[in-house]
């Protein structure tokens, strides 16, 4: 019998999952990360921080209660270190340059299917499985990752910089059905956690105030908020590094004599200068962009070089897919050209392209954004 251990978070996703790897005759083992301490994190600072702790030992003590009904074992295992060192200060490094990353990618990367899966197979594990939803085919050394069945849910993003070798022994069960069967199936085994709210926020730290949350990693430097058109002061900020491409709400500016009512969008941020610059209307032309270039490549698929291939690209999480042309210049970046324009893509952020199978091919990191040929500065 093949032995398989579950990432169990203490949420409904990863308890079903492992109940449908029990009925499909696995031996399943259940084992809870803990990967963030406040306390710790602020020692290692070296700040006074008195912020809130966050949950996990609730999500431990849920996950406790998961495995006691599904009658399989539950270990534990803390990744702090490993959390900090390859994702937490990537994260604040990269706002510190004025980018806006995706930590959620890079704790897949490094922690679960790295860390966890290096740990899982120290106990015997012939797999590791998780709660995400995301489909993945194996064929022998080679395995397609596919969006999960649940488009609304549908995780693959996330998972879009595992390597081929990370993904050779992972088991998605929640592949084929969507949200509502998995609280479904959970109400049906009576467990406690059915109607469980769904995380959010960052990966293992939780929801949180984002700007006061950064506060205690990168200072507040207060400064001025400029129109880009007029290059007059219309607010200001906190610090640059809070706000991203394309942000509304939060701006605070407001009663602007002679102002036509439309919404200000950020669309630039000044790093070394200490200044946030915003234009008005969602439709405004400093949103907008025909071609990106993407670097820290990621190529789960193999595709020639310097040659236009059509697929679909999402260039956050949540937004549709847009129909793009992308190009392999090496073993580390892409041009990709839209005939339509593309609304805040934002540096920092990942960039995933899918074939007409929605078999991811690539993915990536979003360095700049052009229109027209022309760079448009964003940081």
């Amino acid at each position: 019998m093949a032995k398989v251990i579950v990432g169990l978070s203490g949420g409904v996703d990863s308890a079903v999952a492992a109940y449908l790897l029990k009925m499909q005759g696995y031996e399943v083992v259940g084992a809870f990360m803990r990967n963030w301490d406040s306390q710790l994190n602020n020692d290692i600072l070296g700040n006074n921080w008195t912020g809130d702790i966050c949950p996990q030992e609730v999500d431990y003590n849920d996950a406790i209660s998961v495995a006691k009904k599904l009658d399989i074992p539950l270990l534990r295992v803390d990744f702090i270190k490993e959390y900090w060192d390859n994702v937490f200060k990537y994260f604040i490094d990269e706002y510190k340059k004025g980018r806006t990353p995706n930590p959620d990618i890079m704790c897949n990367k490094y922690i679960k299917f790295d860390s966890f899966a290096k740990f899982a197979k120290n106990n015997g594990a012939d797999y590791i499985a998780t709660g995400h939803y995301a489909k993945i085919i194996h064929n022998g050394d080679y395995s397609i990752l596919k969006k999960a069945f649940d488009d609304n849910k549908d995780q693959s993003y996330f998972l879009s910089f595992l390597s081929q070798e990370q993904l050779k022994n992972v088991l998605f069960p929640l592949a084929d059905i969507n949200k509502s069967e998995v609280r479904e199936i959970a109400h049906k085994l009576d467990l406690s956690i059915a109607d469980k709210k769904d995380s959010t926020g960052i990966c293992f730290i939780g929801e949180r105030n984002f700007k006061e949350f950064l506060k205690n990693y990168i200072p507040a430097q207060s400064g001025t908020i400029v129109d880009i058109e007029t290059n007059k002061v219309v607010g200001q900020h906190q610090g640059v590094f809070y706000y991203t491409i394309g942000q509304r709400k939060g701006l605070n500016i407001g009663g602007i004599k002679g102002s036509d009512g439309k919404s200000w969008f950020v669309i630039k941020k000044d790093v070394k200068n200490n200044i946030l610059y915003v234009a008005k209307g969602d439709d405004t032309q400093y949103l907008l962009c025909d071609e990106v270039y993407v670097t820290d490549c990621n190529f789960l698929q193999n595709i020639s070089y310097n040659k236009l291939i059509v697929c679909k690209a999402k260039f956050r999480y949540r937004q549709k897919d847009v129909e793009v042309e992308i190009k392999r210049n090496d073993d580390n970046t892409i041009n990709v050209y839209s005939k339509t324009l593309l609304k805040a893509v934002t540096n920092g952020q990942i960039a995933c392209f899918y074939n007409e199978n929605d078999e991811m091919i690539a993915a990536g990191i979003i360095d700049s954004i052009f229109r027209e040929g022309k760079r448009i500065e964003l940081n």
